[in-house]
């Protein structure tokens, strides 16, 4: 994974070294590799969830979500431009995202102890990206590639949960001006928050537990759309908000 991200080069897939459904070893690499970001400056933020649809987790194989690390150096501003050469293969899809203003400590956190902890709610992109060749991924490539995850945006205004409908929030995300993608807040495990709690749940028993500050991504409301240098991303998730993001110069 390193010597891909450094070459700018996909690797073939890690079938030799990792069984397609090895959570515990893939998990082992992504630790392996976050460690040695941070050893180089990089900043923990947050964590995304990932596979939270249904119809994905059966493509490959699995019955549960994945999650990834997301860096300071991952973010893009709202209305920023990420540079074509730090990607490879990359993806936009729309999300909902949390950050918290209350630390998640608990192996049996619930949904309704998200909605408690939550601070404010967002509109979000998440920039995946494999290091794998061609995408020809399973679950354990997905994971020891830190989730797929690459760059985000997170929208800058953000509002209080209370009120929200975030399992019927429509979600259009449009590439120059016309729609790539829609979906709804549903579409992550039912409901973003129950997302969110089984990504806190699962990081407490790691010892990791999401803390007060920690940007959480709660997975895709909608289909990932490849994208092409010149791309213009803008995402809409009704009722909670839009940002967007330039792929490299406008066409």
């Amino acid at each position: 994974m390193l010597r891909a991200a450094y070459a700018g080069t996909p690797i073939p897939p890690l079938r030799a070294f990792l069984e397609p459904t090895d959570a515990a070893g893939a998990y082992g690499v992504q630790e392996i590799n976050t460690r040695y970001w941070e050893a180089q400056g990089r900043c923990i933020v947050g964590r995304k969830a990932g596979l939270t649809a249904e119809a994905v987790q059966k493509q490959l194989g699995v019955d549960q979500p994945d999650f990834g690390v997301l860096f300071d150096t991952m973010r893009v501003a709202d209305g920023g431009d990420l540079d074509p050469a730090k990607c490879l293969q990359p993806k936009a899809e729309a999300e909902i995202a949390f950050v918290l203003g209350a630390d998640l400590p608990s192996a049996e956190t619930s949904a309704e102890d998200v909605a408690d902890a939550v601070a404010t709610v967002h509109a979000a992109i998440e920039i995946v990206d494999s290091r794998i060749a061609d995408w020809k991924i399973t679950f354990a490539d997905t994971v020891a590639d830190n989730g797929s995850s690459a760059f985000f945006v997170l929208a800058d205004e953000g509002l209080p949960l209370e009120g929200l409908d975030l399992e019927g929030a429509p979600m259009d995300m449009q590439v120059n001006g016309e729609t790539a993608s829609t979906g709804i807040g549903k579409a992550a495990l039912g409901n973003p928050l129950n997302a969110a709690a089984w990504l806190a749940r699962t990081l407490a028993e790691r010892g990791e537990p999401l803390k007060a500050g920690d940007i959480l991504l709660a997975g895709a409301l909608g289909p990932m759309v490849a994208l092409s240098p010149g791309d213009k991303v803008h995402a809409k998730v009704g009722g909670i908000g839009e940002c967007s993001f330039s792929y490299g110069h406008a066409k």
